[in-house]
């Protein structure tokens, strides 16, 4: 399995002055794979140390911070030397003892010859919970599920990807039924790294349903064994309500469609430990399009969206005959599952914020703006071959942006002021 977030731990490594470096992501998106695999294919040695029910290293990160103690520490407990030059530590579910995170910054600053790369699964929510983070003194690296190039590369469909990265879209429109075919089945199996492997090896659409199930049910797990008891209620009810949120025609999130009469401030806690864990993603609205976007955030309007569309297909209970019956599957829940396609490929391209438009009176909507630091790209989504572009339009009008991407089901085109993507060319270089 290829994993682009490979090529930045790579990067990584050649730093002359790097830091320890936290991978961030939801449980089960692959983070000890991906830096066992780092380890193992760019280091002579690895040391890989869970803190998961960890005594022995609840008490040596617990005594002191002297680097000199702990590194021996260490070496105790894999039974050999560590030489910091052709070593990789990798601390793994580091929220677990937090003391380990506090660490990192005795690490770099008194130590910066080891090399060291980290994970927790619950790192967002241990922080909240009033662990002493070492700010400045780490890097970090996001992780999400694979991406639908990811997929295809793991479905041994490397050229395919290659061809749209290079943007050769005359040669790749040949090929879109193949295109097609692939994306309808990453919106069923999605891009939960297990599933993935199990459907490239077994194409059974039904062990990857069962294993998707497993993966909520340990999320539902986890909220009564992590959160605080109070609000795993409130956790569960919001969680639950995401699909059907998402389904509507309107995808604003509505507190009171979570129960009658709720309202922001009741779930506040709930939405934050979701946000945390990495299982959802929030997009706020903007008043306008100006640099940053951040300034302009609408606090009290948002899109939810969670962290797979394999995920959330198998939480609408979508039924795999939908793949056979032509491009209906792109349409089904009113183009919910291909605004979550879309937003996360987005999120795994590096350097983007991503927002979303409507005009005061509600009657023109963009689906995405991404803030590159450097211009705003908005982003009109089509389930349907329906080309009208009408939101589109006014907003070019307003705004005169450089460029403007309507992804649908279509094919390549470059327009006057507009570009058309094909919903499976979305991860090319615009």
């Amino acid at each position: 399995m290829y994993r682009t977030a490979i090529e930045q731990l790579h990067k990584w490594k050649q730093k002359k002055n790097k830091k320890p470096l936290i991978i961030r992501g939801a449980r089960q998106v692959g983070k000890t794979w991906l830096m066992k695999n780092f380890g193992q294919t760019a280091y002579q040695e690895v040391v890989y140390v869970s803190f998961d029910h960890n005594q022995q290293m609840k008490e040596l990160f617990g005594a002191d911070m002297k680097i000199e103690r702990i590194i021996t520490g260490l070496e105790l407990y894999v039974g050999r030397k560590i030489n910091p030059i052709d070593t990789l530590l990798i601390f793994d579910e580091i929220q677990e003892v937090p003391k380990a995170l506090t660490s990192l910054k005795y690490f770099n600053e008194n130590a910066p010859e080891y090399q060291i790369v980290c994970a927790g699964s619950l790192l967002g929510v241990a922080l909240h919970q009033g662990t002493s983070f070492p700010v400045g003194k780490v890097e970090f690296l996001d992780l999400y599920p694979l991406s639908f190039a990811e997929f295809m590369r793991a479905m041994g469909k490397e050229q395919f990807v290659e061809l749209i990265e290079k943007g050769d879209f005359g040669l790749a429109t040949t090929f879109k039924q193949e295109y097609i075919d692939l994306l309808k089945h990453y919106y069923y199996v999605g891009g939960m790294p297990e599933v993935v492997v199990n459907f490239a090896e077994n194409y059974d659409f039904n062990e990857a349903r069962e294993i998707q199930q497993g993966i909520l049910v340990a999320y539902e797990q986890d909220f009564s064994k992590h959160a605080p008891q109070e609000v795993v209620p409130r956790i569960r009810m919001l969680w639950n309500s995401i699909s059907s949120q998402l389904t509507k025609e309107n995808k604003k999130f509505i507190y009171g469609l979570i129960k009658e009469g709720s309202r922001a401030k009741d779930y506040e806690m709930a939405m934050l430990w979701l946000n945390d864990c990495g299982l959802v993603h929030k997009v706020q609205r903007v008043t306008t399009a100006s640099l940053p976007l951040k300034a302009y955030e609408d606090l009290k309007a948002f899109k939810l969206f969670i962290l797979d569309v394999g995920l959330l297909s198998c939480m609408v209970r979508l039924n795999q005959t939908v793949l056979l019956n032509g491009n209906e599957l792109f349409k089904e829940f009113k183009g919910a599952l291909t605004e979550q396609y879309v937003l996360q490929q987005l999120k795994t391209m590096q350097g983007l914020e991503t927002y979303y438009w409507t005009n005061d009176r509600g009657s023109a909507e963009i689906d995405f703006l991404i803030d590159t630091g450097k211009e705003i790209i908005p982003i009109e989504v089509k389930a349907e071959t329906n080309l009208k572009a009408k939101s589109l339009k006014t907003y070019f009008e307003k705004f005169k942006p450089n460029i403007s991407i309507r992804t649908a089901m279509t094919d390549y085109k470059q327009e006057e002021w507009l570009l058309n993507l094909p919903l499976w060319g979305i991860l090319s270089k615009w």
